[in-house]
Formats: structure tokens, sequence, C-alpha cells
């Protein structure tokens, strides 16, 4: 049976994905919360992604995040989920549970509510972790629901890629 991402752009970007991590013999997590798995999804659309995916966290309440990834109560209370701290902190946890080399760690708001006038709906903080970078950035993203997370996957693992690959 064909996945439906397998021809799209995600689902190409997650077979690059594949074939890199399997030259370097690494493997990668994600900790997922506005995507609500999509991540995951796509890089399992990928036959073989058993040997470079083992583990993803599905952390979409502030409780999961701090039970599975120990995201800090307060860190949450003060900032926020959707917030550079809290997708530091979900991403070394995923890393730290499952051994991983890599994560991407995502939290944001998709709509069509949540928002607010500091973090109105399509704001995402991303974060990619690995052995030799953290690197954390915002977004906002135009767009529906479903177009938001979409926007979110492709450009998680095409950052990735490319910071693997630089």
């Amino acid at each position: 049976m064909k996945s439906p991402l397998s021809d799209t752009e995600i689902g190409k970007l997650a077979q690059q994905l594949g074939q890199t991590m399997l030259r370097r013999g690494a493997k990668i997590t994600v900790a997922e919360s506005c995507t609500g798995g999509g991540i995951a999804e796509a890089i399992t659309a990928v036959p073989g992604s058993s040997q470079w995916f083992e583990y993803g966290f599905v952390t979409y309440a502030n409780q999961a995040k701090q039970d599975l990834l120990n995201v800090d109560n307060q860190l949450l209370l003060d900032q926020g989920a959707v917030s550079q701290q809290v997708v530091e902190q979900m991403a070394s946890g995923a890393i730290k549970a499952s051994k991983a080399d890599y994560a991407i760690a995502v939290s944001g708001i998709a709509g069509p509510g949540g928002g607010t006038e500091t973090k109105p709906v399509g704001t995402v903080w991303i974060c990619w972790l690995g052995p030799n970078n953290n690197f954390s950035q915002q977004y906002l993203f135009d767009g529906d629901r479903n177009a938001i997370r979409k926007q979110v996957i492709k450009i998680s693992l095409q950052e990735l890629l490319h910071q693997i690959t630089e």
C-alpha cells in the first residue's frame, strides 16, 4: 500500500532525511504538539524508517510535555507552551528518552482559535537538536489549520536536512 505522503514534497523530504540518517548511522526522534504526530507520520511513511526512527512523542497537553519530556511546569506557566524554551526542553527530553542523535520539537497555535495578540494563530516554535547543533526558530505561518500544520511539517524536515548536510 502506497502512502498518500510518498509523492508529495513532504514525502520526498522524509525520504531524503532517511537516506541521510542511514548514511550517518544516526537516529531521529520527534516531540510534537501542534502537528499531532504529522512529522512522525511523514517519517514512517518511508519504507525502512524503523532503521532510523524508533520514538515519537505527541505531547499535545502541557501535562504530557511534563510527564514524557520533562518540560518544567514553571516554564510552561511563565512562557507558555509556544515558546523557545519549551521546544528546547521538548527536544532535549525526547533525545534523553529515546537515545536518538537528532530531535525535532514543535509547539504552536494551528487555529482556528487559541491565538492571542502576542501569539496569533500560526505562531509556531521549532527546535532542531543534534550532536553539534541546537537551533530554534519562531515562525508565523498563514492559512487554515491544515495548511499551518503542513507548513510546520515541511520546514521541520527541510531544516533538519539542511543542518545535517550543511
